[in-house]
């Protein structure tokens, strides 16, 4: 078992200390606030993107979590589901999984065509059958 200082030193300790102060409540809550809003940003941002940026907003989520009882709900909710998905993908057969794999696929590329269109108007079929051709 670990000692009071142990406790004292974990990050829940921690907060528990900061929460413990009026300022240092608020002052948690906002930088809280700003740190967990900027990674959500950054990770819709990325979205379109091929790369992490649904798990970006969700670490952005995690933080609010921390202060914020809304986050953790949502949080939970988007756990919930995300386990609720991928058991019931991997309960499907091979070529069920084949089909999602793909139509997941279809969809990137057009999110990410339709985002390099859209952001520097660049057909990227047209370039890549121009260049092929």
């Amino acid at each position: 078992m670990g000692t009071k200082a142990d406790e004292d030193r974990s990050p829940t300790g921690v907060l528990d200390r900061i929460r413990a102060n009026p300022t240092g409540r608020m002052a948690l809550k906002v930088g809280i606030g700003v740190l967990g809003g900027l990674v959500v940003v950054v990770g819709i941002i990325l979205i379109p993107f091929p790369g992490p940026g649904w798990a970006i907003v969700i670490l952005g989520l995690a933080i609010w979590a921390i202060e914020f009882a809304w986050a953790k709900s949502l949080l939970e909710f988007t756990k919930r589901h995300v386990q609720g998905w991928t058991h019931w993908i991997g309960r499907q057969s091979l070529p069920v999984r084949a089909l999602i794999g793909v139509v997941g696929m279809i969809f990137v590329s057009a999110i990410v065509w339709a985002s390099v269109k859209l952001s520097f108007g660049i057909d990227l079929i047209t370039e890549i059958r121009d260049r092929l051709g």
